[in-house]
């Protein structure tokens, strides 16, 4: 699939759930927040089958996402089922980590015996080859302020858990937020150094609210990476590294250390190399993160459509992805970030 403005989809991003064990101010409101009802939300069996007719389009790669996608019961027999579509080369997930360490039974070994493993291994056994887990600060009081829960240790044993589990690759997320995190952009960089993992440094965008992007909030990279090398001296730009996504990565110089820079709201060449579509959980194709536009394709998926016509509704929903984002336009949220997927 290729849009008007030659963007050649390659890559799709599938939400599974709304739900989520945070509370993130930059994804959703601290309020009760009203979940979407089972039934409008999509079956595995449906999803696995949107992956399907998507994989016949060129999609390679897949990356599930929430809401926090490991609170969906089943989560695990699901993945296990996109490794195996023709053509999918590439599966990910992104998570808050919370739920990586936790142990669950996975195999019946006898009347009263059980396997046991973590969630990561669990996660790695069924063929997810990366993993993304999202890290603001390695202050547990601050991360407590920021996602409104306290599961910073949680965290810290997923990333653990994951790193045991052998996944291909890790990468940490940091949204950048100016009074909340800036003072932790080195510990960052040393924590995931320690652990040979990647780090990137994603600028907060309008996605849930309009509010994130107030002087006293917004901390673009540039910054950023200015306070960075003014710590470690000249960051080595990397343009050939490439991973599933936008970011633009640097090479710490004397260190075998890789840091990206995700800059939607001050990377004018933001939308240029995008390959992905969203799925939401509720069965919304969204050709754009930050667009109004989506199309619902559950309605003729439960309506019998066949896989024709699901391919042929892919292929328009292609041609209507905007050039750019609309983020530096005045942009005002119409869903939380819960509900269109990480």
């Amino acid at each position: 699939m290729e849009d008007r403005f030659g963007h050649r989809i390659s890559y799709l991003r599938v939400s599974i759930t709304d739900r989520c064990n945070e509370r993130c101010n930059y994804c959703m409101p601290r309020e009760l927040q009203e979940w979407l009802p089972r039934e409008e939300i999509l079956r595995y069996e449906e999803t696995v089958r949107l992956i399907r007719i998507a994989a016949d389009l060129g999609v390679t790669k897949v990356r599930v996402t929430g809401g926090e996608p490991l609170t969906r019961r089943g989560v695990v027999d699901f993945v296990r089922q996109i490794p195996a579509i023709p053509g999918i080369s590439s599966v990910g997930i992104s998570t808050n980590g919370t739920l990586l360490g936790r142990g669950i039974d996975i195999l019946p070994m006898g009347p009263a015996l059980k396997a046991h493993a973590t969630m990561a291994q669990t996660l790695r056994a069924a063929g997810v080859q990366s993993i993304n887990v999202s890290l603001d600060t390695l202050d547990r009081e601050r991360y407590a302020q920021i996602t409104g829960r306290d599961f910073h240790p949680q965290v810290l044993a997923g990333i653990d858990a994951a790193i045991a589990a052998g996944f291909d690759q890790i990468k940490l997320n940091a949204v950048l937020m100016r009074g909340r995190n800036e003072d932790q952009l080195i510990p960052l960089i040393e924590f995931a150094g320690e652990r040979n993992l990647i780090l990137r440094f994603i600028e907060l965008m309008p996605v849930s609210t309009t509010e994130v992007l107030t002087e006293e909030n917004f901390l673009p990279i540039a910054e950023a990476k200015r306070a960075i090398e003014s710590r470690y001296g000249g960051l080595i730009p990397e343009p050939s590294f490439r991973t599933n996504g936008p970011a633009t990565y640097y090479q710490i110089s004397g260190r075998d250390q890789r840091i990206g820079f995700i800059g939607a709201m001050t990377n004018l060449h933001f939308c240029e190399s995008c390959n992905k579509l969203r799925l939401t959980c509720d069965g919304k194709l969204r050709p754009c993160l930050g667009s109004y536009l989506e199309f619902d394709i559950m309605k003729p998926l439960r309506a019998g459509a066949s896989d024709d016509e699901l391919r042929q509704f892919f292929i328009d929903v292609v041609d209507r992805k905007p050039e750019q984002h609309d983020f530096r336009d005045n942009y005002q949220p119409d869903r939380k970030m819960i509900a269109i997927g990480g």
